[in-house]
């Protein structure tokens, strides 16, 4: 009892600084729904929904100290009950099948594959011999040789002759779930085709959504027809999120320098395009002094930037990152119309509620993440930098916007790089510099210059922006360029366990929002978090959930069994190693030499266990007379017989999906795909069968 009296006088002591903790336990219950083994069913949301219902109703008998305990429990019920029926929601067929033949389909979304092929998301999909019921509702087509002469249009209803498969689970257990990512994007299907793609029908315009989708690429095709090369590119994509002009190298230059967030339409480019506007308007219509005197130019400001902000959510796709941008832009515009501090922490709370209220599935991104890490971090350090009178006076007026630019890029990038490194397994040791070296040129020419652009466009005159434009992007790409370059330039992290995040993320918020001495807590709990990552165990041997490639981890990294061929698997394995070996080095670590045996028949010891890789047609042929001495056997087809051994063939892999095997003192443990995803509404087996041609 006086353990709960202490914590209640703590609980009393921070009235008043509560609200900020509302979204994080919002949270936790929607990060804990996430990891749950098994999809609930209706009796675990009822109960869930009964205690919350009893935390709140209990409120008005309570001691005001103990009452923010009950609605922290009341808040994590909310969260697994909302995210579960925001999954239930969004449930749309999934194929059950590997499909070939014709696929017809309306163009929703046009982007590349990280193959920097053209992908086309289709929606209105119909499958040669599937049923309605069966069919997807949405699938995405990469489209892979001579395409030619279509020009894929928003709208557009477009047939081919492509592959199609169900989305694939995690490369490795614990990995990447692009089930999920898919489910939650309504995608049944994925594939590509080797046909050109014809045009059925033109694009239609009677949907919403398909003509502004027109007018962005319409808006993307101008641009880069006025400004050559990537810088074209660049401006297209921080204009209307086109990012298909974009080459792969100057991307992975981008994420080398910490600069890839330029090119996402989130926080930034919303606040430096509301914020110049606003400041445009108030200060312009302050100048006028009949209307300063008489109108409240702020609020005008204010709300003229909000319908600048809609227009632009609009024109740039309003994707997942644009609109938690102007969640947060619209709530600080509000607060501003309001009387109120447009920038506090319980004005970033009410834009993360928002956002976790409308798509919990975002919390589990690294752009939900790392734009609410940066925001909290800045309002809080520029809050105390705020209230501390005597540094505010003493420094110069003309050092301040030095100072200021210096402190935001250094508190951003220290609150997002682990959030960085953990999603990329990267860490950008000179972003810092790159940063320092661009926003400023983002913020004060780039973003005034394609708002002149506009204003210009009218009267003729819109090449004057542009040229302003192209010349401070490529100042930007040069820069982007120069420090991907450096030696050092990057260092590369193995992907940690779930929780280290979840500790880090959970002391860097109480050292920020608790007011008391107890916000040094954070420390040992972001500290735990480091901790855990630093001990990460990586498997000894991972083997695809097809079996057509394994990775044995050797004193001088994972070698791989294949030299090409399942590149996004083994890149995934390397990336999560924090190996940055291309496919070819890596099994040239191994390979048949190094791992042995011949070709078609791989083997290796782990531990005290004998393990054979057979591939090829004859592979499952000689299962009869390799099957002796208890030798694990991995085989990416079905197996026609057995005898005294383990078999990991094709359909018992299917079931388990892919295997992380781990070795302590020459015992094994095997950890599957399946047992790390759970059964979940996402990867919950389908009747799977081929489909009869006619």
């Amino acid at each position: 009892m006086r353990a709960l009296a202490t914590l209640a006088d703590t609980l009393q002591q921070e009235r008043g600084h509560l609200f900020p903790w509302v979204p994080v336990f919002l949270g936790i219950g929607i990060g804990l729904y996430f990891v749950l083994p098994v999809e609930p069913r209706w009796p675990v949301y009822a109960a869930l929904g009964l205690t919350a219902f009893l935390c709140i109703a209990a409120l008005r008998f309570l001691d005001e100290g103990v009452r923010p305990l009950f609605v922290a429990v009341a808040l994590i019920m909310a969260g697994v009950i909302l995210a579960g029926l925001r999954a239930q929601s969004v449930a749309a067929p999934q194929l059950g099948f590997r499909y070939y033949g014709p696929i017809e389909g309306r163009i929703i979304n046009i982007d590349r594959s990280q193959s920097d092929k053209p992908r086309l998301t289709l929606d209105r999909v119909v499958l040669e011999n599937t049923s309605p019921e069966r069919t997807p509702a949405r699938v995405r087509v990469a489209l892979h040789g001579k395409q030619g002469y279509l020009a894929p249009l928003p709208g557009m209803r477009v047939m081919m002759t492509g592959h199609l498969s169900p989305p694939q689970g995690p490369v490795e257990p614990g990995g990447f779930d692009f089930q999920r990512k898919a489910w939650f994007e309504g995608l049944g299907a994925v594939g590509y085709t080797r046909t050109p793609a014809l045009a059925l029908e033109p694009p239609s315009a009677s949907h919403a959504g398909i003509w502004i989708h027109r007018i962005r690429m319409a808006l993307s095709n101008w641009m880069q027809m006025r400004i050559p090369g990537e810088a074209g590119a660049f401006a297209a994509a921080i204009v209307t999120g086109d990012r298909s002009g974009i080459g792969i190298e100057t991307l992975k230059d981008l994420r080398a320098s910490n600069l890839a967030h330029l090119l996402a339409i989130s926080g930034l480019h919303m606040g430096l395009l509301t914020g110049f506007v606003f400041a445009a308007l108030r200060y312009g219509l302050a100048l006028v002094p009949y209307v300063a005197l008489r109108l409240p130019v702020k609020k005008i400001g204010a709300a003229l930037a909000m319908i600048v902000a809609a227009i632009y959510l609009a024109l740039s796709g309003g994707n997942v990152a644009t609109q938690r941008a102007f969640v947060m832009v619209a709530v600080m515009l509000t607060a501003v119309l309001l009387d109120r501090k447009a920038m506090t922490l319980r004005a970033v709370a009410m834009a993360a509620i928002i956002l976790l209220l409308l798509r919990p599935e975002a919390l589990t991104g690294p752009g939900f993440q790392m734009s609410f890490a940066a925001t909290t971090a800045l309002v809080a350090v520029f809050g105390a930098i705020r209230d501390h009178t005597a540094l505010n006076t003493r420094m110069p007026g003309w050092l301040r916007p030095v100072v200021a630019l210096v402190v935001s890029s250094a508190v951003a990038g220290a609150a997002t790089a682990p959030i960085a490194a953990v999603h990329f397994n990267q860490i950008a040791q000179y972003g810092l510099l790159a940063n320092l070296l661009t926003v400023p040129v983002m913020g004060s020419i780039v973003i005034p210059a394609a708002v002149l652009t506009a204003l210009l466009y009218s009267l003729g005159l819109a090449q004057l922006g542009l040229w302003v434009m192209e010349v401070s992007i490529n100042w930007i790409l040069g820069v982007t360029h120069w420090v991907a370059g450096i030696d050092g330039a990057t260092s590369h992290v193995p992907t940690p366990a779930p929780m280290v995040l979840a500790l880090i993320a959970l002391g860097g918020l109480t050292i920020i929002i608790w007011q008391g001495r107890l916000r040094l807590l954070g420390i040992p709990l972001a500290a735990a978090g480091f901790a855990i990552w630093s001990q990460t165990d990586r498997p000894a041997l991972l083997i695809s959930g097809g079996g057509e490639i394994f990775g044995l981890m050797t004193p001088e990294g994972r070698a791989l069994s294949k030299a090409k061929g399942q590149g996004f698997v083994a890149k995934s394995w390397l990336e999560n190693d924090g190996d940055t070996a291309p496919q070819l080095a890596a099994f040239q670590r191994g390979g048949i030499g190094g791992i042995g045996g011949e070709k078609g028949a791989l083997r290796f010891s782990l531990g005290r266990q004998d393990f054979l890789h057979l591939s090829g047609k004859a592979a499952a042929g000689r299962i009869g007379a390799e099957c002796t001495g208890g030798v694990w056997i991995i085989l990416p087809a079905k197996a026609d017989a057995a005898g005294n051994c383990v078999i990991w063939d094709a359909a018992r892999l299917a079931a388990s999906g892919a295997l992380a095997i781990y070795e302590k003192d020459g015992a094994l443990s095997v950890r599957t795909a399946r047992q790390s995803a759970g059964r979940r509404l996402w990867n919950r087996p389908v009747a799977r069968r081929t489909p009869r041609r006619q």
